[in-house]
């Protein structure tokens, strides 16, 4: 059989991070079908003889990267497996060797999900890379016995040096850090990174099972976790990752965790970034501060986020993304102090984290601190689960002709002014508020997005649009 074949009957598509569908869909000959499809892709384009592969700690993660790892083997290529691990550590050992690379990872859908990440030698795949591995014809080869390759540590070993060389001299000595652990692929190594920065780190919430923590919507349970393990353990900060260790979650010394573009825009402020590329449903703040010369807003995803960076790459020295979950795309080699920072183009967490955690400690103010220049305007999200694309996407397109019907639906008291179509619905209220309305990529939500001058006032859009929708509110958090 050919490999768009069977990918199409297995009803997994491509979201807004690689492919993903449920755990039973994702058969052997299925993963095998992505594998093949990819890998000739690649081939069709260049010279490939090896890929690498990493994994997060779903349960379903092992056999889908040996199934990948038996197809890469059928087609005569050979796998560098580098076992469990971040997805920014894959990327950047990927991009240094020249290779492609796959990721077994669902990033933070439910355990009962998984997905798949691809990567070129240059970085992310592209959205035309992604049709071209939905439609390729190549038939799947005969494959032996499904096994992984023995694992390598070279790429956890790299992405530690990367912070623990670019982070000189212990910045972070006589800091008290919490890290939540939970499932996350990089707990181990996000330990031994801090430690390296001369942080004393305090261990908390370490999990066997799989926790999946969305670091755009996160619960009620980890706010109050946050507040109770700062103050119980005198923290300085508190540090979280998503399940494969692309988008950070960072709280301060009073258990608040801060909003992932909030953390990106301060980041990219101290790196000393020129020109900017972060998705619309990002914070205005990014633009109001005047910290960069363009900011460039595209659809909701990495690719976009990617595309941008390319566009400004040419005309300016300091090329970054990010996005509204945290993840920071640096786009071009930093230099300072005789130091030196390799570009990695693709989501990371720990770059963010590291960087507004040494910034507060070099000046000897308190993480919270480094937000209180910014203007002021607050953003909240959160997530209808269990709500069919297909009734989001009906919805949004009724309102698109008829903005009284939304804003009687959504409960807004104040008229839309403007909409912004450029991914789902961002519609701008008399005050200046903010709502916008987008059905996710990766799994079967609607996510509400508000931005307002005040906390308690994008708080109070985003469970008033939520309990406006008229539908049984399931595990919202």
């Amino acid at each position: 059989m050919k490999a768009h074949e069977l990918i199409g009957r297995s009803g997994i598509a491509f979201g807004t991070s690689g492919a993903r569908g449920l755990v039973e869909q994702f058969t052997d000959e299925v993963c095998a079908a992505f594998a093949t499809a990819f890998l000739t892709v690649m081939r069709e384009q260049g010279e490939v003889e090896c890929v690498a592969l990493g994994m997060d700690r779903r349960p379903s993660s092992p056999a889908m990267a040996a199934a990948c790892t038996a197809a890469a083997r059928a087609l005569g290529v050979r796998v560098l497996d580098y076992g469990i691990l971040p997805t920014p550590a894959l990327a950047l050992q990927a991009m240094a060797d020249g290779m492609p690379a796959i990721m077994i990872t669902g990033s933070h859908i439910p355990f009962d999900r998984n997905g798949i990440k691809f990567y070129r030698p240059e970085g992310e795949i592209t959205k035309a890379d992604e049709q071209a591995i939905l439609t390729m014809t190549a038939r799947l080869p005969v494959f032996g016995a499904v096994a992984r390759e023995p694992e390598s540590a070279l790429a956890v070993q790299g992405y530690m040096a990367r912070y623990s060389q670019w982070f000189a001299d212990q910045p972070l000595a006589g800091k008290r850090v919490g890290l939540y652990q939970h499932s996350a692929a990089g707990r181990d190594l996000n330990r031994d990174v801090l430690e390296a920065l001369g942080a004393e780190v305090v261990v908390l919430g370490r999990s066997e099972l799989f926790v999946p923590v969305d670091t755009e919507a996160v619960s009620q349970e980890d706010r109050i976790r946050g507040r109770d393990w700062v103050a119980e353990h005198r923290l300085d900060a508190l540090l979280t990752t998503d399940g494969d260790g692309d988008r950070p979650l960072l709280a301060d010394e009073q258990g608040r965790w801060l909003r992932g573009d909030i953390v990106g825009l301060l980041c990219a402020r101290e790196l000393g970034i020129q020109a900017l590329v972060v998705p619309v449903s990002c914070n205005t703040a990014i633009e109001a501060c005047g910290a960069f010369e363009p900011v460039l807003r595209t659809r909701i995803g990495s690719p976009y986020v990617l595309a941008g960076m390319e566009e400004l790459a040419g005309q300016y020295d300091r090329v970054a993304g990010f996005e509204a979950n945290g993840g920071f795309l640096l786009g071009s080699v930093i230099e300072q102090g005789g130091r030196r920072l390799a570009a990695l183009p693709t989501r990371d967490a720990l770059l963010p984290a590291l960087t507004l955690l040494v910034a507060a400690a070099r000046r000897g103010k308190p993480l919270s601190s480094l937000v209180s220049d910014l203007p002021s305007r607050h953003t909240a999200s959160d997530r209808l689960k269990d709500f069919p694309s297909d009734r989001s996407g009906s919805l949004l397109a009724a309102w698109r002709k008829d903005l009284a019907a939304m804003q009687q639906a959504l409960g807004l008291e104040q008229a839309i002014t403007a909409l912004d179509e450029t991914d789902g619905l961002r519609a701008t209220l008399e005050n200046g508020d903010i709502v916008h309305l987008r059905p996710s990529g990766n799994a079967p939500e609607l996510r509400c997005y508000a931005e307002s001058d005040s906390e308690a006032g994008a708080l109070g859009l985003v469970e008033r649009c939520l309990s406006g929708l008229c539908v049984k509110r399931i595990d919202v958090d």
